[in-house]
């Protein structure tokens, strides 16, 4: 797919590009930097919608002979008084998800899973419960906390590979960036009431895979030409790095969104989740490779990339030395006729 996308037959960009990206440089920061700033107030308030992985509780996934009644089913499990009980349909009609709130330890979990099993009979005869999941608090604490710190230390990493790499402005420039579009992946997962558990996370460690991967081809680009235009300014260079990969850029990410897109749409309850987080996250990583880390990157080096590349002065003559170049000035005698 990657080769049809880049083929000359079959170009997603125009070879040849002359697009200034730089001159909406500080409008894309802005944008960027206001879009996160929201992500992370709505992280806080209302908040993620934690799955039973980092919340903790019972998630029940029932088979129903017919089209399951939800108002009935969720009166039934309210009259048991074991707390707030969610019930919704679950990728078909007869397929109903329930999730209730810890119990206590294992013992009480089992009485309640018993409980839930009788309401279900004498709501609708013939049900099935096909798969029961149960996480205490303590271990729902511990995955919520181990998932931060798989976030983190990847963040951490990028930026220790890429300034190994490269320079360190082009590791501030990739792990700002990749901050960035982890706060809108949480965003999007707070708007879209998309649950926040551990396969989500990964989704969250894809897009900062992907992203950096892409940040990388750029900046790899622009390095190559500081080395090849000393004497244009960065600015240019950059915009010139950024055409001349934009058909690659955009080639990869229309990749990974045909593959991801299919998952979004047939991937049930299970992987649809996964699937979206990925999409908007391909979407961000590839804008926020020109708009974000290119900008970035003309900030933190416009005065210091370019150090070592001026010609250095020449050292001061000797009194023999000028006295030489002096006679090698004066014109030859002409002879006499």
């Amino acid at each position: 797919m990657l080769r049809l996308l880049t083929h000359p037959l079959f170009r997603v960009v125009p070879d040849g590009t002359r697009i200034p990206f730089m001159r909406g440089r500080y409008m894309g920061i802005l944008v960027s930097a206001i879009l996160s700033l929201a992500s992370v107030v709505l992280a806080f308030h209302p908040g993620l919608e934690k799955g039973i992985d980092f919340k903790g509780g019972i998630l029940m996934e029932v088979r129903t002979p017919g089209p399951a009644d939800l108002a009935r089913t969720r009166s039934a499990l309210d009259a048991l008084g074991v707390g707030e009980a969610g019930v919704q349909e679950f990728g078909s009609p007869d397929s109903v998800l329930i999730r209730l709130p810890v119990q206590g330890d294992e013992a009480a979990t089992q009485q309640v899973v018993n409980r839930v099993r009788g309401a279900l009979d004498q709501v609708a005869p013939g049900s099935r419960i096909l798969r029961t999941d149960a996480v205490g608090n303590r271990v729902s604490d511990e995955l919520f906390r181990n998932g931060l710190y798989a976030l983190g230390f990847s963040l951490l990493a990028m930026l220790i590979y890429i300034w190994i790499r490269f320079e360190w402005q082009f590791a501030v420039g990739a792990v700002t960036t990749l901050i960035l579009d982890t706060t809108k992946a949480v965003g999007f997962l707070v708007v879209t009431q998309i649950e926040f558990n551990l396969t989500t996370v990964a989704a969250i460690l894809t897009i900062i895979g992907f992203g950096v991967n892409d940040k990388v081809v750029v900046y790899d680009r622009v390095r190559e030409n500081l080395r090849k235009f000393k004497t244009t300014p960065l600015r240019e260079v950059i915009d010139l790095s950024i055409n001349q990969t934009l058909n690659r850029t955009v080639g990869t990410s229309v990749t990974l969104l045909l593959s991801a897109l299919p998952l979004a749409l047939f991937g049930g309850d299970t992987l649809s989740g996964f699937a979206w987080t990925v999409i908007f996250g391909i979407v961000v990583a590839t804008s926020s490779s020109i708009f974000i880390a290119a900008p970035l990157l003309l900030f933190l080096g416009e005065h210091r990339l370019r150090r070592g590349e001026a010609r250095p002065a020449a050292p001061p003559a000797t009194a023999a030395g000028k006295a030489a170049q002096k006679a090698a000035q004066k014109p030859e005698a002409q002879p006499q006729r």
